[in-house]
This record gives C-alpha cells, structure tokens and sequence, in this order.
C-alpha cells in the first residue's frame, strides 16, 4: 500500500515536470515519472531494509524530498547525453561521405538515389 503513494507521487512529479526545469522536449514525458518511480522505490527499499518503519515520518520525508531531485538530476543528465549523442551524430553526418548508390526503381523504371550512412 505505500509503493502505491510512491506510484502517485511518482505521476504527480511526473506531471509537474515539463513546468520544471525539465527538457521533456529531449526524451519523452515519461521519463521524469520513471525516474522519480525507481529513485523513490529504492529508496524505500533500502530505507526499510535499514529498520526504519513505514511509520516512521523520516522515511517519508527522505523518500519525498529525494524523488523530485533524483527526477531532475537524472532527466537533465539523460537531456544533456541526447544532446551530446545528437550533436556527435550530426558532425558524423557532415563530415562522413554518403555512398550514394543509383538503384532503378521496379515500379517505374525511374532512378533513385539512397544514400548510406
């Protein structure tokens, strides 16, 4: 029953993040709730396994003062690796020559050009 407070904190975060300093534009709208999910859920794992209660108001607030900061961290580490990834393959796609191969097309008898990367 407590994970499912985690889960709809998790989508609440989720929800908040576009508004947050979250480039959602980079990976999916998804991903900051996923993050905030698993971030919070094994924090209360580990919180549980280190003898603290689920009645214990501590766990609660290191779990919901964690998951939006974990969220963030890690969606703005996953939007500047795309980024880096982006810009590394377009400079790839600039300075590499296309082999472009003529192929003649079965429906129209027309040539067409596919280049290759």
């Amino acid at each position: 029953m407590e994970l499912l407070l985690i889960l709809v904190y998790a989508a609440i975060l989720g929800l908040a993040a576009p508004y947050v300093n979250v480039r959602s534009l980079d990976y999916g709208q998804l991903v900051p709730s996923a993050i905030a999910l698993n971030s919070g859920a094994i924090l209360f794992t580990i919180l549980m396994w280190t003898g603290l209660g689920t009645a214990n108001a501590w766990t609660w607030i290191i779990v919901m003062v964690a998951m939006p900061f974990v969220m963030a961290l890690g969606a703005n580490q996953l939007a500047a690796a795309r980024r880096n990834s982006d810009a590394l393959a377009l400079v790839n796609i600039k300075t590499n020559r296309a082999a472009a191969t003529t192929v003649e097309s079965s429906a129209g008898g027309e040539d067409v050009t596919y280049i290759t990367v």
